[in-house]
């Protein structure tokens, strides 16, 4: 998923972009781009922010639906195991099921 998560020592956070920010990082990657020489605009800037803007958000929603499935399996799971559940490491098992439903969906975390 791009820009929605960063590892960390200790596991996972989600990281939530607010607008602005989301505005910033599609200028920075536009610009970057270009001054690499990488990309030949065809429509106008604000046209190709807009596209790159949008293209976050949908990611980032696409991840919070992910989450949100992951966290009703678990659930689920959970009460199905009962009291032998207790043991469970729910973060990890959450992360665990989160990667498996990624690799299902052809999505990249």
């Amino acid at each position: 998923m791009l820009f929605s998560l960063i590892k960390v020592v200790s596991g996972e956070f989600n990281l939530r972009l607010k607008d602005d920010q989301i505005s910033r990082l599609a200028d920075k990657i536009l610009g970057d781009l270009s001054a690499a020489g990488l990309i030949t605009l065809k429509k106008e800037r604000g046209t190709l922010l807009s596209a790159i803007r949008n293209a976050i958000q949908q990611d980032m929603a696409q991840e919070d639906t992910l989450t949100r499935d992951a966290e009703r399996i678990l659930d689920e799971s959970l009460r199905a195991m009962g009291s032998g559940a207790a043991g469970i490491d729910r973060h990890k098992m959450l992360l665990m099921i989160k990667q498996k439903l990624a690799k299902e969906r052809k999505i990249v975390l």
